[in-house]
């Protein structure tokens, strides 16, 4: 069986995926705002290194911890400028563009689940799937910048209350997890949707205005100081791949 090139998901991930979300909407938001690139043309370069980053990854045999978070931070910060594009600059609006999001992840999971009879994310056989995978992560991405940035401009909510929300989904799919026998699939996707929002929330809590309910920090500051915190966290944490799982069913995983 192909080695895993993907990382178990322990308490540990889901640390570092919040963390790279948080850093992806500092990070996307520095380039398209603070450096003047626009929405346009830094999803652009974002899609460009996201796809300069994930065939790097198509072309491992096995897990590189930095490399595999570096597709998920530039997962990040393409969903970070996607998302603002369509919201923003195509006018679509918050719920427009989570609605349009969601219709492309449900699409990308369909075709994916169509064409292999799986959604397993702790192996890939054959590497076509790990194509489905990355694609599924992006909508997915792009998807949770949009619902975090329509539930934090709902009045009375804002960016702490945003995060407030989304933690509360997540650790219902943590009670979820460790109390029914819901999909293990279902649930992943559940959480890893969740966490982007979570983290486009905290991201905008550390670098908007006071005036906005954020708490002023530069973002380019706060993304040095989040970039090296994930790198920490990268280098301190195990590295195990997860252990391939088929006997679980074809849309199971751990």
């Amino acid at each position: 069986m192909r080695a895993s090139k993907v990382p178990e998901v322990t308490i540990g991930f889901w640390v570092i995926k919040i963390l790279a979300t948080t850093l992806g909407e500092t990070g996307g938001d520095a380039a398209t705002m603070s450096l003047g690139l626009g929405y346009a043309l830094g999803s652009l370069i974002f899609i460009g290194l996201f796809a300069l980053a994930v065939a790097a990854q198509l072309r491992a045999k096995s897990y590189h911890p930095f490399l595999y978070w570096a597709v998920i931070l530039a997962t990040t910060t393409a969903g970070t400028a996607m998302a603002d594009f369509g919201d923003r600059s195509l006018g679509i609006g918050y719920l427009g563009g989570s609605l349009v999001m969601a219709s492309l992840l449900a699409i990308a999971l369909g075709a994916w689940f169509r064409t292999t009879g799986s959604l397993a994310v702790d192996h890939f056989v054959p590497p076509r799937d790990e194509v489905f995978y990355w694609a599924a992560i992006l909508f997915s991405q792009t998807l949770g910048t949009a619902l975090g940035d329509w539930l934090a401009n709902m009045d009375g909510v804002g960016f702490g209350g945003a995060a407030v929300v989304f933690g509360a989904g997540i650790a219902f799919v943590a009670l979820c997890y460790f109390f029914t026998n819901l999909s293990r699939t279902l649930l992943f996707w559940s959480a890893f949707i969740l966490t982007r929002p979570l983290g486009a929330t905290l991201g905008d809590l550390l670098d908007k205005p006071v005036a906005e309910g954020g708490l002023n920090f530069s973002r380019a500051s706060a993304s040095l100081l989040l970039a090296a915190a994930l790198v920490v966290l990268i280098a301190a944490l195990p590295k195990r791949a997860a252990s391939p799982q088929p006997s679980r069913g074809a849309a199971e995983s751990d």
